[in-house]
């Protein structure tokens, strides 16, 4: 006979098993993309990301177009633009695996290699990347050590180009940039320009891109600053894809990222970010960045490799 000690033993065994899927499901983190019935088809959506090159409207109005570029032409697939508020919150969810397609900064981008995501392409240009120091002209800050008991601003404390690399340039220029400085990690680009402008820092650190747009944006705000160093430049930003994603969408995904330059469209939305042009990478493309942190990690302060 059925007893209630056996419905009640079976009852909780159900509920034990809902529990376990339940955590189950809670700690798996690979990229899981959303699909919705649209006649005739099923349209799968993918999570395209970028790291913050700007603020989130800026980055939606310069990036939105490539991604509706992507809709246009790979069909039974929606491309949706993802932007970030700042650094930390872009990286948890890169390394959680919410993104299909990412451009990371190139730390990041070594990063993500840990987290179920390879290296398909990068930004060209690599000449372009490097670490730029930005202080007021009125500043009276002539030399490297000038900066010593002063405050210096940094997006983040992951921003390749606009701190690890700044902070090698003023270490092997005097600087021990754990005692002699205070260094503010601020959140963006423009809020370490910002600073600079405000008094708020001696000086803060960039990269050419994001300075080069402010300087379009706000010229006479931009006019009452000066590049007084830069570093040597780096490998540029990375193009990164889940490896959940299935090869026919992120090849076709990679040859029209790839072929941008060819057509007057394609041309028109590089020159607002402004690149040349996007190329093909792999894993090992990045190997000198993983050599520079290495470096950086031993010689500065330590970050993760």
């Amino acid at each position: 006979m059925f007893s209630i000690q056996n419905a009640i033993k079976l009852g909780t065994m159900f509920v034990l098993t809902l529990l376990i899927s339940a955590c189950d499901k809670t700690e798996e983190s690979a990229y899981q993309p959303i699909s919705s019935s649209q006649s005739p088809s099923l349209i799968t959506e993918y999570v395209v990301a970028i790291h913050p090159l700007h603020n989130p409207q800026k980055l939606m109005e310069l990036y939105n177009p490539i991604v509706e570029y992507m809709n246009n032409n790979i069909p039974n697939a929606h491309f949706k633009l993802e932007a970030s508020r700042n650094y930390d919150e872009f990286e948890k969810k890169l390394y959680a695996g919410n993104f299909a397609f990412a451009m990371p900064n190139p730390y990041q981008t070594v990063q993500s290699l840990k987290h179920g995501y390879h290296v398909f392409g990068k930004m060209g240009d690599d000449d372009v990347f490097r670490g730029i120091i930005l202080v007021r002209k009125d500043s009276g800050i002539q030399k490297v050590t000038d900066l010593k008991g002063k405050a210096v601003s940094y997006p983040s404390a992951t921003a390749l180009a606009a701190a690890m690399m700044p902070q090698y340039y003023l270490h092997t220029h005097g600087i021990d940039v754990n005692r002699d400085i205070e260094n503010r990690y601020v959140g963006s680009q423009e809020s370490s320009i910002m600073n600079v402008l405000r008094g708020h820092v001696a000086a803060g650190a960039t990269w050419p891109v994001p300075w080069e747009g402010f300087k379009v944006e706000h010229p006479d705000m931009a006019s009452e600053l000066e590049v007084k160093w830069q570093t040597e430049s780096m490998l540029n930003n990375g193009w990164v894809v889940h490896n959940d994603i299935p090869k026919p969408i992120a090849d076709r995904f990679a040859t029209l990222l790839f072929s941008l330059q060819d057509s007057e469209q394609g041309r028109a939305m590089l020159a607002k970010l402004p690149i040349s042009h996007f190329e093909p990478a792999t894993d090992e493309t990045y190997r000198p960045v993983h050599d520079f942190l290495e470096k950086f990690s031993k010689a500065v302060r330590p970050v993760d490799y």
